[in-house]
């Protein structure tokens, strides 16, 4: 299991979604924290490392910290 990390910046974005949106990227997020890699798709070149999650309306790039069992949203993108 790996620990979400998010800094304000990126908490105030997900804070500012819409409810059900919200609620998806939560639930997604969830799912990444316990299968990272089986629950998110490359971000560009395979590395393992960076990753996206991607949902029909709201987007995440994380990057996956294996050592330290951390997973860091680097940012969030809402499609509206």
């Amino acid at each position: 299991m790996y620990v979400l990390k998010c800094d304000a910046i990126r908490q105030a974005i997900w804070d500012g979604l819409p409810q059900p949106i919200s609620e998806q990227l939560t639930r997604a997020l969830a799912k990444a924290c316990a299968d990272p890699v089986g629950a998110t798709q490359p971000y560009g070149e395979d590395d393992g490392i960076m990753r996206t999650l991607v949902l029909p309306d709201v987007f995440a790039v994380i990057y996956l910290g294996h050592q330290t069992k951390t997973l860091h949203i680097y940012t969030i993108e809402y499609i509206s």
